[in-house]
């Protein structure tokens, strides 16, 4: 009863606070005062109070009485009194004179004037507590207007304090006057900030936030210990008031994790206080650095949704199963405590925000308990290693919407392809993962490109029609083409992610490269607004500028284009008027215009090779970023270069500062000897993975590392008592060039190579095998190079399909966080010979 008891204790003093700041309809506590002298004469020092000065007899003047009567109660509560004064008829000055008559309300404090109000601004309750509360907290509440302003208050709070950012569409609303009551209340502990600019608000989003509501970041900048360190920010997700701003500070200031040595039925925080989850990360001494952190990046990403604690097994005896990992406390009375076993964070996270993840986690253990009873006798050939393979068998049950994919059979092949302008072909196989997985992707593309006009999207089961796709030459699962009549069909040979197929689709679209009749329609296609089709997306713009004595060139130019089609936006000129738009860019033909998406700069090229290949390998190097974000889609092309990598490892995205300095390195001279680039740990987790391979523990974001992948495998960091700039990174790579830095780490040489040999499919399908001819040296199935976190693709996936035209397919989040601890990583214990037959 104890535990209960104090469980209640905060809740209630919050209530009390709440309901003593509720304005009540009564006007007892406004004061009357019967003439100016009279109530100047009773101002006390350090008393504020709110007064408007009216004449005995003012028409118009009903419905200001009335909300400023209604704010007296309200206004009391926080020491502000409302006053009422009378003006006689002959007074005529300042307060009483007719040019003043109710048009202005006055904030004193004793006898001081702190500020002076326009009754229009005064309009309800909520604008008359908000802007004198505003007034009285003016040097408390910082009110900014630009970036640079938020970025100083954070640097001057790091390492000290943190802050409360609030943004409103307007002042005097209801939010505004959240804001200001949790101010009067937190500005003690809390620095608050406040902003009505829309720009600030956007500048300070990932996503398009919509300005015409209320926004409040908490940004902790107490753990900021670093200058260089940003402050992470949380952002409150509920309708900005103030009983939602008080939650919402409550959890901020609770600890990010909470170890406990007890059982977990007893253990109360205040996230189960205030109607959240607990998840308890189950540790043991073996491990426990490792879950320690594992729990703290859990916690940063449930912040504000759910509390997060490290449970010891050393200290606790759980009467569970010793491969469980994670357990889920709800907020619920008799509700008992979830065990589980979840493969990694991301799976934690979901488990949080899907209510029906925990049923469905369970279901699914129960049935893989009972597939290991069936199947003890099995090899360890059917733990299958391959991510694909199990994320698709994991998540078998979830159907795919692929009602917009025409069916294509042998009988409807070829009559299906004049149906449309251009069709696009997969051609995949029910029983092969990396196929399914790609399915996937497609049916996205398909969502994304409804209404495309001229573009028709269809499938082929090879698993069902092999004679079709031996006509058809397709010796490898999957392959997407695209067929134009009178055309030859083009194969796609990218990443099977669904920005990257779309992509392809739509830029197949247009001849490439396009052949530009005018020097209008020239300029207007570096702009990107040609052709039309392509004017709504982003797409670099490559135009060749030829002269009649170039033509040579130019030829290699557009068979480049041939090569490259769906893959680069390229356009040809050479009319007359090419020598003066070369001219206008300051280079001679033949040369290359370049303009990147997202600027409006044109980059000059000159062309010195006139070879195909050497065109293309030239092209391929123009379109790559001087300071690229690397992701799991574009790290081979820049692998490709050879280069030791420059990468910058950041937690979000990096300050203006340090992304100017490395810009500037990335454009200089020794850009030619390295790649110079950055990475984001939120949008590509894997990141997180890389570090551990090179440091024992994850060192402070942002950090700086020179990486030669190429030769040695050696691993420098950047001093992190150094800013980073360029003059400081030049002079510590001259050091590391002269032998002078000691490496942090080495990479080992050995190969990563699959733990267990591939599964060999054919061998355990039916005896009625499609007869398809695959390359020599082929299997069949063929999977595309996995990144270091194991993606394919975006790490999309689907499931088999029947031989019938019913498919299921999963969804897969970006790759999380591997969970250790008590139960490590589960091995996708999928029984792939059993579900294979069954196709």
């Amino acid at each position: 009863m104890s535990a209960q008891k104090d469980r209640w204790v905060p809740s209630l003093l919050f209530l009390l606070f709440c309901v003593s700041s509720i304005p009540k309809r009564a006007s007892a506590s406004l004061q009357q005062e019967p003439s100016p002298q009279h109530y100047f004469s009773g101002l006390e020092a350090g008393k504020t109070s709110l007064a408007f000065f009216t004449p005995s007899v003012s028409p118009g003047a009903q419905p200001f009485l009335e909300q400023i009567e209604s704010s007296a109660e309200a206004l009391q509560d926080y020491g502000v009194s409302v006053v009422k004064v009378n003006c006689p008829k002959e007074d005529v000055s300042r307060y009483c004179g007719k040019e003043n008559s109710l048009r202005k309300a006055f904030l004193f404090r004793g006898n001081r004037l702190i500020r002076e109000f326009p009754t229009d601004a005064l309009f309800d309750v909520n604008s008359i507590v908000a802007n004198v509360l505003f007034a009285l907290l003016f040097n408390e509440v910082k009110y900014i207007e630009t970036l640079a302003d938020l970025e100083n208050i954070e640097n001057a709070l790091k390492g000290k304090s943190n802050m409360v950012f609030a943004y409103v569409p307007a002042t005097g609303t209801a939010e505004h006057r959240a804001v200001m009551e949790a101010a009067f209340v937190y500005g003690t502990i809390h620095q608050f900030v406040l902003t009505t600019e829309a720009a600030l608000l956007k500048a300070t989003s990932h996503d398009d936030p919509d300005v015409s509501s209320a926004w409040l970041l908490f940004c902790h900048c107490q753990r900021a210990t670093e200058p260089s360190q940003p402050c992470r920010r949380t952002a409150l997700a509920q309708p900005l008031t103030l009983l939602s701003i008080h939650r919402h500070l409550k959890l901020m200031g609770a600890p990010l994790v909470t170890e406990v040595a007890e059982d977990p039925e007893k253990i109360s925080t205040v996230h189960l206080q205030l109607g959240l989850p607990l998840v308890f990360i189950l540790s043991q001494k073996e491990t426990y650095e490792a879950d320690r952190r594992t729990a703290e990046f859990v916690a940063w990403q449930l912040l504000g949704k759910a509390g997060v604690a490290l449970l010891s097994r050393d200290l606790v005896a759980l009467n569970v199963l010793h491969r469980s990992n994670v357990a889920l406390k709800t907020p619920d009375e008799g509700m008992p405590i979830q065990y589980l076993v979840l493969e990694d964070t991301d799976e934690v996270i979901t488990l949080v925000e899907d209510k029906n993840k925990v049923k469905q986690i369970q279901e699914d253990e129960q049935e893989e308990e009972e597939e290991d009873e069936d199947e003890k006798e099995n090899s360890n050939q059917d733990i299958q290693d391959d991510q694909v393979v199990e994320a698709v068998s994991r998540d078998k049950k979830r159907q795919l919407p692929l009602e917009q994919i025409l069916v294509l059979t042998e009988e409807n092949f070829h009559s299906s392809l004049s149906k449309a302008a251009r069709t696009v072909v997969l051609f995949y196989a029910s029983w092969e993962a990396v196929s399914l997985a790609v399915l996937r992707s497609y049916s996205e593309v398909a969502t994304l490109l409804k209404g495309t006009l001229g573009v028709l999207l269809s499938r082929v089961n090879c698993w069902d029609w092999p004679g079709l796709c031996s006509q058809e030459n397709v010796t490898q699962f999957p392959t997407m083409r695209i067929y134009k009549e009178g055309q030859q069909s083009v194969t796609y040979g990218g990443m099977w992610g669904t920005e990257e197929l779309s992509s392809f689709i739509l830029l197949s679209q247009v001849p490439c490269p396009l052949k530009l009749a005018t020097m209008d329609e020239a300029e207007g296609y570096l702009r990107g607004e040609f052709p039309p089709e392509l004017s709504s997306h982003h797409h670099t713009s490559l135009l060749g500028v030829f002269s009649t004595a170039t033509s040579e060139a130019r030829e290699a130019f557009e068979e480049a284009g041939n090569i490259l089609s769906g893959h680069i936006r390229m356009g040809v000129y050479f009319e007359d008027e090419a020598l003066s738009l070369s001219q206008k860019y300051s280079v001679s033909p033949p040369a290359l215009l370049l303009t990147r998406s997202g600027s409006r700069s044109v980059e000059s090229i000159a062309l010195s090779k006139h070879s195909v290949q050497d065109m293309v390998q030239m092209i391929r190097h123009q379109l790559l970023d001087i300071f690229p974000e690397i992701t799991v889609s574009n790290l081979p092309q820049y692998l490709q270069l050879g280069k030791p990598f420059l990468i910058l490892f950041s937690a979000g995205d990096i300050s203006q500062v340090e992304g100017k300095e490395m810009l500037k390195l990335a454009k200089g001279r020794p850009q030619q000897t390295f790649v110079a680039c950055w990475l984001n740990l939120k949008k590509t987790p894997v990141g997180h993975g890389i570090l551990r391979t090179y440091f024992s523990t994850t060192p402070s974001l942002p950090v700086l590392l020179w990486v030669n992948l190429h030769a040695g495998g050696q691993v420098f960091q950047f001093p992190s008592e150094q800013s980073i700039t360029e003059m400081n990174i030049l002079s510590w790579l001259e050091r590391l060039q002269a032998g002078l830095e000691i490496p942090s780490s080495t990479l080992s040489e050995e190969d990563w190579k699959p733990p267990l040999p591939a599964y060999d499919f054919l061998q355990m399908m039916e005896p009625s095998v499609p007869e398809l001819s695959p390359h020599p040296g082929d299997t069949p199935a063929q999977h595309p190079p996995q990144s270091p976190g194991g993606d394919t693709a975006r790490g999309d996936s689907a499931t088999r399909e029947e031989p019938s035209q019913k498919s299921t397919a999963g969804e897969i989040g970006s790759p999380g966080r591997g969970l250790r601890g008590t139960a490590p990583r589960l091995a996708a214990r999928d029984k792939q010979g059993k579900r294979h037959s069954e196709l």
